[in-house]
């Protein structure tokens, strides 16, 4: 897939963009850009596939709800990787036109991409890309998160046949909250990452 149009558009919203040609160039380079830092994760299969949580702690603190850490509950991880001084997610949908789209259940995702570190990295793969915003939420939304609520195992309708959101009133649904990029924000430093892979959900 050809990148130069997301990145054109990614730019002139004021993010600084990288473009690999696969996973391993991409974790080489996040390995050289971050070191000696407290790191925060966010859920996602695309940095769980690229191995960066085991690679980037040989050299940082890492903090990820989903590797867990000694002594501490899931929310403590939360709070540790919201504070921590790089953050780094991938993304449930992202536009050519550049606005970059999450869905989340906790919250603890959607929240700390947006501030409280010196930078972000969105990690993605060329298979979260979508033409517009609009096709960029439907794909989080529709594609995404019932795919996500089924690695899961939640008893959610969308989980079950893993197609589409049925605006469930599940207690165990995961897309409770979402946000929308439409530029960089003030706060801090961001960076996406592109993959000419096809990398999580």
């Amino acid at each position: 897939m050809e990148f130069k149009e997301l990145q054109v558009s990614l730019e002139q919203k004021g993010y600084q963009v990288s473009e690999f040609e696969n996973k391993e160039e991409a974790a080489r380079y996040l390995n050289e850009q971050i070191d000696g830092k407290s790191v925060g994760f966010g859920g996602s299969v695309t940095l769980d596939e690229m191995g960066l949580y085991e690679s980037l702690g040989t050299h940082n603190k890492v903090w990820w709800h989903w590797k867990g850490a000694d002594g501490l509950t899931v929310p403590e991880i939360h709070k540790e990787a919201a504070v921590a001084q790089i953050y780094l997610s991938s993304v449930n949908g992202i536009a050519k036109t550049g606005e970059i789209v999450n869905i989340d259940g906790t919250g603890n995702r959607v929240a700390s991409t947006i501030y409280g570190h010196e930078k972000v990295y969105f990690v993605v793969g060329e298979n979260k890309i979508a033409n517009t915003l609009e096709g960029a939420m439907e794909r989080a939304r529709n594609i995404a998160a019932p795919l996500n609520a089924r690695r899961l195992n939640r008893k959610t309708p969308c989980a079950v046949k893993a197609d589409h959101c049925y605006d469930c009133k599940s207690p165990e649904r995961i897309c409770k909250a979402a946000s929308i990029f439409w530029g960089k924000p003030n706060s801090q430093e961001f960076e996406v990452v592109l993959i000419h892979e096809k990398l999580g959900y």
